[in-house]
């Protein structure tokens, strides 16, 4: 075929897919007007992941899974702001990994709303100025998120989802890297990052900020400094990245969660988060969380906290694999409520992202 005939090709199959899209799109508001009349929640993670599932073992390529998954991410966001007017509250400022996890979950025609704390996330979506909110809760090389774990103890919100994201630290900034003579950085991302900045910026004045989108900031204002987080603040404050993945460890993972208020049903493939509480005596957790021995369940961490309320008391946040629904781990969860002081479901979700 020459040049113009692959182009009215292409003219042609644009008016199909969009012609597609729109009958697409009317079937999603028909189903969301009876989700609404039912009182049900809009967004579904485990029809999204049957929605991506789908679509990947129909692909013969040369479009990658992953394009693909992000093509169908903002065909769903756009049906989604349609639907309902949806807001996004996560952990803030604008631009940081955070942000960029919310928007790789729920893509960009959402309304989004940064928080200046975690529990301020918990707050908006329970009073329901959000639909949904999202915070950190672990990275791969700095262990769990403590604030976050400490929110659900008093907490009625359910995790429904989780993001699994690669973190890649940038170096940013609109001098030559031989003329830095400072460098704003969050303290999470300087730890990440020590070796690096040891052996390539080692007479660079330090100076930390309270994020990596404010690092971004103060870098864009302040001439011959940097800064270190994600491109999207990079894209933001007009920085030009001089290195990209400069993380001491190249397995540099943050896992999100998605609080909601209502729990989705089995995919077959879930996780769920527990917290309980033991009695303070010798054997007591070990005989509480023999039950995931007993059947079976795959407990795939466990952190513990103090309760803030009693002293010497803590609280123990589990994951395990499954649904709370499946018999087996309905059964786990059971012979735990014989052994705690209390056991509270946090919420049970896809597995992977």
């Amino acid at each position: 075929m020459s040049l113009p005939e692959h182009r009215q090709a292409i003219d042609k199959l644009d008016a199909q897919i969009v012609r597609l899209l729109n009958q697409r799109t009317k079937h999603v508001l028909a189903i969301g007007d009876i989700k609404l009349k039912a009182g049900e929640e809009i967004y579904a993670p485990h029809r999204e992941r049957a929605v991506f599932d789908r679509v990947c073992a129909q692909n013969a390529g040369p479009i990658t899974n992953d394009q693909l998954r992000a093509i169908y991410r903002e065909i769903m966001s756009s049906a989604l702001a349609l639907e309902k007017t949806m807001t996004i509250a996560y952990f803030g400022p604008e631009a940081t990994f955070t942000h960029q996890a919310a928007v790789q979950k729920f893509g960009a025609s959402l309304s989004y709303s940064a928080q200046k704390t975690i529990g301020d996330v918990f707050t908006e979506v329970s009073r329901r100025h959000a639909d949904y909110g999202v915070v950190p809760v672990e990275n791969s090389t700095e262990g769990v998120v403590t604030h976050t774990l400490d929110m659900f103890v008093d907490s009625d919100l359910k995790i429904v989802s989780q993001i699994v994201l690669d973190i890649e630290q940038c170096l940013m900034s609109n001098v030559p890297l031989a003329k830095l003579k400072k460098l704003y950085v969050h303290p999470q991302s300087y730890a990440q990052c020590r070796g690096w900045l040891a052996k390539n910026l080692p007479r660079v004045e330090i100076v930390e900020a309270s994020s990596n989108a404010r690092s971004a900031e103060l870098a864009a204002q302040d001439k011959f400094s940097a800064s270190l987080g994600g491109a999207l603040a990079a894209d933001k404050y007009g920085l030009k990245i001089l290195a990209r993945n400069i993380q001491d460890n190249t397995v540099n993972v943050t896992r999100f969660i998605v609080l909601g208020r209502q729990c989705s049903p089995p995919t077959g493939d879930d996780r769920t988060s527990l917290m309980l509480s033991v009695a303070d005596k010798s054997g007591a957790l070990h005989e509480a969380i023999s039950a995931f021995r007993k059947f079976k369940i795959n407990m795939t961490k466990i952190e513990s906290r103090p309760s803030k309320r009693k002293a010497w008391e803590y609280f123990f946040f589990i994951d395990c694999a499954g649904h709370y629904r499946d018999a087996r781990v309905a059964k786990t969860i059971q012979h735990l409520g014989k052994h705690c002081h209390f056991v509270k479901i946090l919420g049970s979700y896809p597995n992977t992202d």
